[in-house]
């Protein structure tokens, strides 16, 4: 048997909440709305969900797994430490590192 989309949202979506907007900040959400082809309160979830991380369990798995599969060139932590701290000498002015190499 085949399930209407609209009919799982329909039932996942089971709590009311009641948001005042002002009227300029009410149009430009519609028309955002409208242009991406939703309604209101689907972009409100939408703008809830991206901000909040109220990202489904299945999507966060996937992402997961997907960040698993990946094989990426990693050093070994003395590399990346090499690699990623500057030496101390690196961190003083330029005049010094020459006053410093003069007296060597």
């Amino acid at each position: 048997m085949e399930v209407d989309r609209d009919m799982e949202v329909t039932m996942q979506l089971s709590k009311k909440t009641t948001i005042l907007f002002s009227p300029e900040l009410h149009e430009r959400l519609l028309r955002l709305a409208a242009r991406r082809g939703t309604s209101l309160g689907g972009l409100v979830r939408e703008a809830c969900e991206a901000h909040y991380g109220l990202v489904p369990w299945e999507e966060r798995a996937a992402a997961v797994e997907e960040l698993a599969s990946l094989t990426l060139p990693v050093a070994s932590p003395t590399v990346i430490e090499r690699e990623s701290v500057p030496q101390p000498e690196d961190l003083l002015p330029e005049e010094r590192r020459k006053r410093g190499r003069r007296t060597s």
